[in-house]
């Protein structure tokens, strides 16, 4: 999939999700351990869906968008254009992994 086939949905919901997983909050932990399972869960571990109890709504609602999005697009998403956003995920969640992927 290429960028500009993203919906516009999908597009807002991953860059919400990214924002949220900059932060150092519970919920934070929580998105990028989503999002990481999606950039390599092999190294950055797998997610577990019980971790989404914990999840306000909004941000649960956003991530069923990305699960769709990562779905349909069939590649990772630094394919999307958002490879930088996600190592700095990695950095700041996965530093001991910070030097590859």
């Amino acid at each position: 999939m290429r960028p500009e086939q993203m919906l516009p949905n999908e597009k807002q919901a991953l860059e919400n999700l990214l924002k949220i997983a900059q932060g150092d909050t519970g919920q934070s932990r929580r998105v990028a351990d989503f999002l990481l399972a999606w950039w390599n869960a092999g190294q950055c571990g797998s997610y577990d869906l019980t971790t989404a109890w914990a999840v306000d709504e909004a941000i649960m609602e956003d991530m069923c968008v990305v699960f769709r999005l990562a779905s349909r697009a069939n590649s990772y998403p630094d394919t999307l254009g958002y490879g930088e956003q996600f190592e700095a995920v990695v950095r700041a969640w996965r530093p001991e992994l910070a030097d590859g992927r």
